[in-house]
Parts: structure tokens; sequence; C-alpha cells
């Protein structure tokens, strides 16, 4: 790919990234996207066919990110959801885009199902060989709850304002809740080992 095509790629897919995370697959423009990137609208459908595309382009990239930054310690599940916690902490708008992708597609399958269900096996499969047991429904819950809480703790700042109380966006209470999330997840493993 020539450098001038690659660098107007990465200009659209940032301006998308913002544009998507701000306004969902519906609410997002086209001629903002570009506006945004300083590109004739024209590359968006040159480069990434139509808006959904260009989403899933997005949000594929976006949860590459994740995976390459998040991995799986080989001492410590815990540490796992932390680094989850941590990813979602440092760039919210990776759940903003999966939470738009939820309203969009409702319970209808996804473009890229496959490839993410795939994914996330190995990540099962990774987290259940931690616990020392095998790949199983009660393990998948575990995880996707686990998951779940992380990722709620960022989707959710008004709610934890609420709850909580206080200043809830500093590093500080951001540590806090890292902190209970890491003792909450050791505890939940040593539960599902006992059960």
């Amino acid at each position: 790919m020539p450098p001038d095509t690659a660098r107007t790629r990465a200009k659209l897919l940032d301006a998308a990234r913002a544009e998507f995370a701000e306004h969902g697959i519906a609410g997002a423009r086209v001629d903002r996207i570009a506006l945004r990137a300083g590109v004739n609208k024209e590359r968006i459908y040159a480069y990434f066919g139509n808006k959904e595309q260009l989403f899933q382009h997005v949000l594929s990239e976006s949860l590459q990110e994740l995976t390459a930054v998040v991995t799986m310690p080989s001492d410590d599940p815990a540490e796992y959801v932390a680094q989850v916690y941590d990813f979602y902490c440092a760039r919210p708008e990776l759940l903003r885009l999966l939470l738009w992708e939820a309203l969009y597609y409702g319970n209808e399958p996804i473009p890229d199902e496959d490839r993410r269900a795939t994914s996330y096996a190995v990540k099962l499969q990774e987290f259940a060989e931690h616990l020392g047991v095998q790949p199983s429904p009660e393990v998948a819950q575990l995880l996707f709850s686990l998951i779940g809480i992380a990722a709620w703790q960022s989707t959710m700042p008004q709610m934890a304002r609420i709850i909580l109380g206080g200043e809830t966006d500093s590093e500080q209470a951001k540590a806090r809740r890292r902190e209970h999330l890491v003792e909450f997840t050791r505890q939940s493993i040593a539960s599902a080992k006992q059960a």
C-alpha cells in the first residue's frame, strides 16, 4: 500500500472511531468523518465500502489493540481482568463502540462474529487452564461476568458517581476500583474452584 494511501486510511479510521463512538452506526455521518479526517468522502467508499463496513474496520482495529495489550498472565487470571479494566479506562471509546454495535445489531449476528468467537474461545481456554479446569459453560459465564464487571466501571460513569459518591474519575479512585476488582476476581475464582 502506498504511503499516501496508508496515511489517508489511518486518518479516516481515526476520524471514524471518534464519530462512531460519539454517534453510533446509525447516527454517524460520512460527511463528518471525511471533514474530521480532512479527506474527500469518496475515499471512505473506495477504501472501506459503506458506513457499516467502515464501522467494522474501526471496531476490528480497536479489538485488535485490546488483544495486543491485554494478555492472560501465567500466574494470576485476576490480573487479566485488571488489564481489561485498565484498557477500558484508558480507551473508553471501545466500550462505546461495542455498546453502539449492540444497539445497532441487537440479537442478530454481527458481521465478524465467527472470528470474535474464535478469539474468545482462546481466551476461555487460557482462563480455564489458569483455573486448573476444562472450559465449560460455567467457566465461560465466570469469564463473561468478570469482563463485564471490568467494563462496567467505565461504561457507567454516572452510576459510579451516584453510588460511590465523590470524585470517581481521579487516578486514586480508579486505583481503588482496580484493587477492588482484582480482589473480587480472586474471590470469584476461589468460589468457582470450590464448586
